[in-house]
């Protein structure tokens, strides 16, 4: 019985080294080639382990959402464009999430006509439907059963997409009596020339949701510096930390209008993406100590009215304000000066002879009106 059982055993591995053998060369080449190039499986308890962002309470009593747009062509934001292409294990923000959407580790929404983002099972992005729509480029495998797409890391618009849009929570936390901001949704952006002219045309292309990317991003590095090639950080801290520079494009209104709607110029926009950025500082710097600059007003308000009456006081012992002084002596100027004009001119008497040693006639000193006064 044991011999028949060995027997068997050995015909059945026989058997798969002869299958594995007889796989074409490049197929076996391409199933390796996915295996090197697909994004580490996450478990859930590595899932449930991540400490990223803190999560956000339901019950808030002041919470604000803000919408930025990131230019990846400034300098702050570069981190999540280059390298354009896979080099190695690096490769730059777009190229993840698409790998992530391929092997569909994470799912993608709907970008509505007004921007918004609803994350339900509705809204959900057929990955293939997605490719049609822009114009990506791919194969398809059937392997048995299973229609597989191959998609060349050229075929990736990843040099296309030069923008993203983010949506910002900013919100108080009544349990720990802080000021809080939290990324929440991440929406890549396609530039592209139009088909009729030269113009770039921006196309906003999914929303996805950044606590299911969060876990994911913790496991792509990042470099932040051109003098420390080192990449000691990862996207998450990236988005956490905002280190991003991003302008205000909308934020969450009754009317829901973008800043472009109300804002007819450039100028205009600017300005109020000023506003806006002033008006969450201010609720930060303002939120425990509102109450302290009226009391410095008032402190110094009173102040200034007890040194005035002290120097009122003081008036009665001849000390008087450099303003009242002032008036004082230019009053005793005038008067000195009238007296001057209504008193007559002393007569020189004149000498007899020539080199008289007679002593001339001095004149008694005057006396001012103010030394009269006094």
């Amino acid at each position: 019985m044991r011999h028949t059982i060995s027997i068997l055993v050995f015909l059945c591995a026989l058997l798969a080294v002869q299958q594995l053998q007889a796989q074409p060369p490049l197929r076996r080449a391409e199933q390796e080639k996915k295996k090197e190039a697909a994004v580490p499986e996450l478990s859930v308890r590595a899932k449930a382990q991540y400490t990223g962002q803190m999560a956000m309470p339901e019950e808030l009593i002041w919470k604000r959402e803000i919408y930025r747009t990131l230019d990846l062509n400034e300098a702050k934001n570069s981190p999540l464009y280059y390298p354009v292409e896979p080099l190695g294990d690096r490769m730059n923000l777009f190229t993840y999430l698409f790998r992530l959407l391929a092997e569909g580790k994470i799912p993608a929404y709907e970008y509505r006509l007004d921007g918004t983002e609803v994350f339900t099972e509705e809204s959900k992005m057929n990955f293939r439907d997605m490719l049609d729509r822009f114009h990506i480029y791919y194969e398809e495998m059937v392997e048995g059963k299973d229609t597989l797409l191959r998609i060349d890391n050229s075929d990736i618009p990843s040099s296309e997409v030069l923008s993203f849009f983010i949506k910002e929570n900013w919100y108080f936390d009544q349990r720990s009596s802080t000021m809080n901001a939290k990324v929440t949704a991440i929406c890549p952006v396609l530039h592209r020339a139009g088909d009729f002219s030269m113009d770039i045309v921006k196309s906003p292309m999914f929303w996805l949701n950044y606590n299911d990317l969060a876990p994911y991003l913790t496991r792509l590095p990042v470099m932040t510096s051109d003098l420390n090639n080192t990449s000691n950080l990862n996207a998450d801290d990236y988005f956490v930390s905002r280190m991003y520079k991003g302008d205000i494009y909308k934020t969450t209104n009754m009317l829901g209008r973008t800043l472009s709607q109300y804002c007819p110029t450039d100028s205009a926009m600017q300005a109020e993406q000023a506003r806006i950025e002033g008006q969450l500082k201010a609720f930060d710097d303002n939120l425990w100590d509102s109450t302290r600059g009226l009391v410095a007003e008032d402190t110094g308000a009173a102040a200034a009215d007890t040194a005035l009456a002290v120097v009122e006081e003081k008036e009665d012992t001849k000390v008087v304000s450099v303003r009242r002084n002032s008036k004082k002596v230019g009053r005793d100027r005038e008067e000195e000066a009238g007296e001057a004009k209504a008193a007559p001119a002393p007569k020189r008497e004149k000498a007899s002879k020539k080199g008289s040693d007679a002593p001339k006639a001095k004149a008694a000193p005057r006396v001012s009106v103010r030394r009269e006064r006094r």
